[in-house]
């Protein structure tokens, strides 16, 4: 197992990863209410570094108070935040590990009574919310890519190894690109190289701001899943133009938060068949991009990530939910000890976090009792 070419190294940019494997983003429920970094959040992440993962993608921090999703998020909104990051940057770095900063924005799935205001959104219509949204205008998109901007040169002086732009599952980046969100009829909306056009500006301009060297990944739907959204054909589209932007890598997921034919997050994932939902996908993307590709979504066993690998699918792999009861689940896997992730897709380790304990494996913790 350790001469697996899914332990071998892979280069993003001028960042060198040990192996392909990659802690993709969630949300932790560890950081106070003002979205700053606490020691939980801290040893969570050291926890990470030192269980083998390749790349670590901190949870999805929000670039602007109004884009917070969820209670005890991570922020990275103000220069303020930035002495909690870097404490957190030191203790992965200390750990032997490598950390990209999420940067997100919850658009329409903001939490209100956090953000205190109707959530924006890329277009307002009868049937995308109960509740109000306001609709973001060509000054209100100006001051969002600023945001975006201060917040890439927050993690550059935090530490973090990179950034990644969070476009999928319905946020607000992902809601620019989808043509059931965004029926905008400006500059921003229409035909896919318009909806586009905020990512590749966003891209751009953080470029400009962080230099050529820094690397910036995106994670991006492959598709919605929904009825009228965003379609295979058009995000490879979509993916092509931000690589040409300066764009490094693609994190490739797929579906809403809103639900549909598939999810995000699926549950019961117990056998192989049912590893790697979006893989179809993967392979029309890597056979479109030149930059490299990595897959997310029901990764559960070294078998079908080397398949995959080998097929040439996908240049990593990434995942959320088995490193929450097995931080140290890539080093078991390099050991010799092939079985699958013991995580049981089932979803409960996100309620602690709604009640401020954080995110953890309640079926391990139950186990053990």
């Amino acid at each position: 197992m350790p001469d697996s070419p899914i332990f071998s190294p892979i280069t993003i940019n001028t960042l060198t990863l040990p192996n392909r494997f990659v802690r993709s983003a969630t949300w932790e429920g560890m950081a106070t209410e003002d979205g700053r970094v606490t020691p939980k959040l801290t040893e969570t992440m050291a926890a990470l570094a030192a269980g083998g993962v390749g790349l670590i993608v901190s949870g999805h921090a929000y670039v602007d108070r109004i884009g917070q999703a969820s209670p005890f998020q991570m922020g990275i909104y103000d220069d303020s935040l930035i002495d909690g990051l870097k404490s957190m940057t030191d203790a992965v770095h200390k750990a032997g590990g490598r950390i990209v900063a999420q940067l997100a924005h919850a658009g329409t799935f903001a939490l209100k009574k956090a953000i205190g205001t109707a959530p924006v959104v890329a277009s307002a219509f009868d049937g995308l919310a109960k509740t109000p949204r306001t609709e973001l205008t060509i000054d209100d998109i100006v001051n969002l890519k600023a945001a975006y901007v201060a917040a890439a040169r927050r993690a550059k002086d935090a530490g973090f190894d990179g950034i990644q732009l969070h476009s999928a599952h319905g946020y607000l980046l992902s809601q620019f690109l989808s043509p059931w969100f965004n029926r905008r009829t400006d500059a921003y909306g229409g035909s896919v190289d318009n909806r586009v056009r905020l990512h590749v500006e966003i891209i751009q301009a953080v470029r400009d701001a962080v230099g050529a060297d820094y690397p910036m990944l995106v994670k991006m739907n492959c598709e919605d899943f929904a009825d009228g959204g965003l379609t295979v054909d058009e995000s490879i589209t979509a993916a092509r133009q931000m690589a040409a932007a300066g764009l490094d890598a693609v994190e490739l997921s797929g579906g809403l938060l809103t639900g549909g034919k598939l999810s995000p997050s699926r549950p019961n994932i117990n056998r192989p068949e049912k590893e790697a939902y979006f893989q179809e996908a993967a392979r029309a993307f890597k056979n479109a991009l030149a930059v490299p590709l990595i897959l997310v979504g029901g990764i559960r066993s070294p078998a079908v990530a080397e398949r995959l690998f080998e097929e040439g699918a996908a240049d990593g792999f990434a995942l959320s939910r088995p490193l929450i009861r097995e931080p140290d689940l890539i080093k078991r896997w390099q050991s010799g000890d092939r079985s699958p992730a013991r995580c049981l897709s089932d979803n409960l380790c996100f309620r602690p976090g709604m009640m401020g304990q954080g995110i953890y494996c309640v079926t391990a913790e139950r186990e053990k009792t």
